[in-house]
């Protein structure tokens, strides 16, 4: 019975990309347009106390939290479209720092924005603001100050979340943050580093379940150190099968970056274990954006049509 479910529900999603492409091709038909507008899940975010709480058809999909005791911001849980339980994990040994889906990086200017205690490195949020609280999309942004207890902050960073459903069976999460050094920024080698998800153990490789790039190479085995523009990393779990995918964008500095993965459930594209010499510079005011986006979907890689995802990224990159 969870499978058929399962096959429902992408079944819709298809018609529904399928009836998508045919109002594109004729933009002069505004019912049709509006039908498909009212098919569409409706996304609403609040924020409460120290999360932004984003619900999809008034259900939760994900926080992002931002407490001032955090180690850094990280979105959590990230629910899957069809079960409601979260495909990534709070936190799970081993490596029990990884959190969810989160920003960060070890060995800026000698302090650790990854893990160990706060002393060694915050990444502090000033406080998010909503700017798109509901309809077919949220979005939010937050300035974050990475710095030592005591001492003056060493980055400031700026993002904006944009938070969209396209179909009942996909969650798309666009993640773009302005990094700004206040100081001459010195990163060492380190493969703690940026943008990053650990799923939850049931969904791992080690459980039975894929960890896939564009080029079709699998497992920790064919990922590790390979450049990519995207990783996906999906399992089986009460007979349902959902994952998450990680897009780079093509406009992002070290594009595409090298993908540290494991087998446990941790995937990141990771340019600063592989740099140009022992580390990468970055010097006081010069702006570095990254951007990626996630998309959360039922099935595995193949059935939720990632390759076609990342070819409307790539295509809306080029359009910018």
């Amino acid at each position: 019975m969870a499978t058929r479910i399962r096959i429902t529900h992408l079944a819709a999603a298809w018609a529904l990309a399928a009836a998508m492409a045919a109002i594109s091709g004729a933009a002069d038909d505004k019912e049709a347009w509006l039908d498909a507008q009212a098919a569409r899940p409706r996304v609403a975010a609040r924020i409460e106390d120290t999360h932004v709480a984003i619900d999809v058809d008034g259900k939760p999909f994900t926080c992002y939290t931002f407490a001032a005791t955090q180690k850094y911001p990280y979105f959590w849980p990230v629910n899957g479209p069809v079960s409601g339980k979260s495909v990534t994990t709070e936190t799970s040994e081993p490596y029990p720092h990884h959190h969810s889906l989160f920003f960060g990086c070890d060995r800026v200017n000698g302090g650790n924005y990854w893990q160990e205690a706060n002393e060694r490195g915050q990444i502090v949020s000033q406080g998010p603001a909503l700017v798109e609280d509901s309809g077919d999309r949220v979005v939010f942004t937050d300035e974050c100050l990475w710095q030592q207890p005591g001492n003056e902050p060493v980055l400031r960073d700026r993002r904006t979340v944009t938070v969209s459903a396209p179909s009942d069976v996909l969650r798309l999460i666009d993640f773009e943050i302005a990094l700004e050094p206040l100081v001459d920024v010195r990163i060492e080698k380190t493969n703690h580093s940026l943008f990053s998800a650990r799923v939850m153990p049931e969904l791992s490789v080690k459980s039975g379940g894929t960890l896939i790039n564009a080029e079709g190479k699998s497992g920790e085995k064919g990922t590790w150190g390979v450049a990519s523009p995207w990783c996906d990393y999906a399992g089986t779990r009460d007979g349902l099968t959902e994952g998450l995918a990680i897009l780079q964008h093509p406009g992002n500095r070290w594009y595409p970056a090298p993908w540290f993965t494991r087998d446990y459930g941790f995937f990141s594209p990771t340019p600063m274990y592989w740099p140009d010499g022992d580390g990468i510079d970055l010097p006081k005011g010069e702006q570095v954006v990254l951007r990626y986006r996630v998309a959360v979907h039922a099935g595995d890689a193949s059935e939720a049509g990632i390759k076609r995802l990342w070819s409307e990224y790539e295509r809306s990159a080029g359009a910018e």
